[in-house]
């Protein structure tokens, strides 16, 4: 198999950088695939994980938002709203010239696309899949509260306790969040995870920021997110996905499936908030019938 060609670069913007890594040359016939990575406060990372779609033909480009992994981590704490990291998108697409392309954002990515979509002039977006995300952050933490139900007795405690207390720090708390966050998110990587989920993401700040101490205590610049109502006006085919152990519960999915005009939805029958990382080869498999139906 020939080696895929990677090129990685800078985009200046707002005075400071923002990382980009294109895998793949592109082609006449196939629209380059922009993915969004989630968080806010993760990072292209785990996209790495599909680099060897490249070798259908089809370009991938991904990239660490403003805040995140290689990207600048301004001081600023007012640059950690959906609006920078909206204007960026559209920077990225002026400077790499994307004028043709299909989009695929995970979780706080979908987000973003939803918020692009409905804000913002999207002309040559192709089409669109949103995985696991919701339109609508009060719905997702209430949801959040359904599933911390499921978990022990004492981890419910710990969770209302710090909820409660607004300590986060607490030895039971941390240990309740990584049960919780292992059951409906992924796993704490360690030496058996794919190299690229063992990366840092340096994005603990931006998250902080823009979501708040956890899944469930959304208290950040995104804690009253919701385009639920916008979204009848998205004007370009749809694909939702999500996990049936996932933090984007099928509530939360249908929600953005329901209100999205001719949208398709897939539920992953044995994925928590990754279906990339949990049903890979099936991931793969739906995002290339999908790209090439609307090519």
């Amino acid at each position: 198999m020939d080696k895929i060609k990677v090129q990685e670069g800078y985009m200046p913007f707002h005075g400071y950088q923002t990382y980009y890594r294109i895998v793949g040359e592109s082609a006449p016939n196939k629209a380059p695939l922009l993915l969004l990575h989630g968080g806010p406060g993760s990072s292209h990372n785990y996209f790495e994980m599909m680099d060897d779609y490249a070798q259908t033909g089809r370009q991938l480009i991904m990239y660490d938002q403003i805040g995140c992994g290689k990207s600048s981590i301004p001081e600023d704490e007012g640059l950690y709203v959906k609006e920078t990291w909206a204007e960026e998108l559209i920077a990225l697409r002026e400077y790499l010239h994307l004028d043709q392309l299909h989009l695929s954002g995970q979780s706080w990515g979908g987000m973003l696309e939803m918020f692009y979509l409905t804000h913002y002039d999207h002309p040559g977006v192709k089409s669109v899949m949103i995985n696991s995300s919701p339109a609508s952050i009060p719905l997702w933490v209430k949801e959040q509260h359904r599933l911390i139900k499921y978990l022990s007795y004492e981890d419910q405690q710990a969770i209302q306790k710090a909820e409660e207390t607004g300590d986060f720090t607490g030895a039971q708390y941390l240990a309740a969040n990584e049960r919780y966050m292992a059951r409906y998110c992924w796993d704490q990587p360690n030496e058996n995870s794919p190299e690229p989920m063992r990366r840092p993401t340096n994005g603990a700040k931006a998250s902080l920021i823009a979501e708040g101490p956890n899944e469930f205590t959304e208290n950040g610049t995104l804690s009253d997110f919701d385009v639920t109502d916008q979204l009848k006006n998205v004007d370009v085919p749809v694909l939702v996905t999500s996990g049936t152990d996932d933090l984007c519960t099928p509530l939360i999915a249908k929600s953005v499936y329901d209100h999205i005009p001719n949208a398709k939805w897939h539920l992953f029958a044995n994925s928590r908030h990754l279906a990339l990382l949990d049903q890979h080869d099936e991931f793969i498999s739906l995002l290339d019938s999908w790209l090439n139906e609307n090519d």
